[in-house]
C-alpha cells in the first residue's frame, strides 16, 4: 500500500509540475501513469492508481481555491 501512495505522489508531482503531462493525462490516463511508473499495471491497479491521482488533484486545486478566497477576506 505504501507503495502505491508513494506512486500516486510520485504522478501527481509530476502532473503538477509539467502541462505537456497534464494534457497527457487527461487524454489518456492509462497510457500516462503506465510511462511515469514505468511498469504495465493490470486494469484494476492502474484504475486504483488513476483514482488516487484525480483525488488527489482534486484535492490540491480545492486547497488553492480555499487559500485565495481566505486571502481575499484577510486583506
Amino acid at each position: 500500500m505504501e507503495d502505491l501512495k508513494a506512486k500516486i505522489e510520485e504522478a501527481v508531482n509530476k502532473i503538477k509540475a509539467d502541462p505537456d503531462i497534464a494534457t497527457k493525462f487527461q487524454e489518456n490516463p492509462v497510457k500516462t501513469i503506465e510511462d511515469i511508473v514505468g511498469i504495465d499495471l493490470p486494469d484494476d491497479q492502474i484504475n486504483e492508481v488513476i483514482n488516487g491521482i484525480k483525488a488527489k488533484l482534486t484535492l490540491d486545486q480545492g486547497s488553492d481555491l480555499l487559500g485565495k478566497i481566505t486571502g481575499m477576506f484577510s486583506k
